[in-house]
């Protein structure tokens, strides 16, 4: 393999896109890098602040499926979001109805409903992160960004009086742990002196 980097590739690149005019004032889109990604953005900037962004994880897509919603009847959409693949409703934002791809859906739960502690008005639903690891996440989210790693169990922390704990796992078996971050009091164990 030759350590020389082929230049045309990127020139090629660059080229494709400075044909691509803003749709706000006509001067030329360039290929800029954000924290997010790449993204074409006005020449112009910063008095046009026209940006696009170039990656496909907002949950655009993927394929119709040709079944009815069980909500509204609209039709369900295979859709590619930021922690993978997933079955929606295609009258989203006005139906939020989703499945997972193994034909879950995202309401069903096989265990009790667990208020969220933060929020009081949502419920802890189990996700995967875009790695595949899962966690439990407030349902209000984004307006509820509460989050943990372990399993929650409803209860009060005997220490701080935080309305949640998590199974935790360590080397002696399961134990219940406090949920709040700053806390984390294992239950049942004496604090020390």
């Amino acid at each position: 393999m030759s350590g020389k980097i082929n230049r045309q590739l990127f020139t090629a690149h660059e080229h494709a896109l400075e044909h691509d005019p803003c749709p706000e004032c006509g001067a030329e889109l360039l290929l800029r890098q954000g924290k997010h990604g790449p993204f074409l953005g006005c020449s112009n900037y910063p008095e046009c602040e026209y940006i696009k962004t170039l990656h496909q994880n907002d949950g655009h897509i993927v394929k119709a499926l040709g079944v009815a919603c069980p909500e509204c009847g609209q039709e369900l959409v295979l859709r590619q979001g930021r922690y993978g693949m997933f079955i929606g409703c295609s009258g989203y934002p006005e139906c939020q109805h989703i499945e997972s791809p193994d034909g879950a859906t995202h309401d069903e739960s096989p265990q009790e409903t667990i208020p969220c502690p933060e929020c009081k008005t949502g419920s802890l639903v189990e996700r995967k992160s875009r790695f595949g690891k899962t966690f439990y996440a407030c349902d209000n989210y984004p307006k509820c960004r509460f989050a943990v790693n372990n399993p929650p169990v409803t209860g009060q922390c005997e220490e701080c009086g935080f309305a949640l704990l998590v199974e935790k796992k360590l080397t002696g078996g399961k134990q219940l742990q406090c949920a709040d971050k700053k806390c984390q009091h294992i239950q049942g164990s004496k604090k020390p002196a």
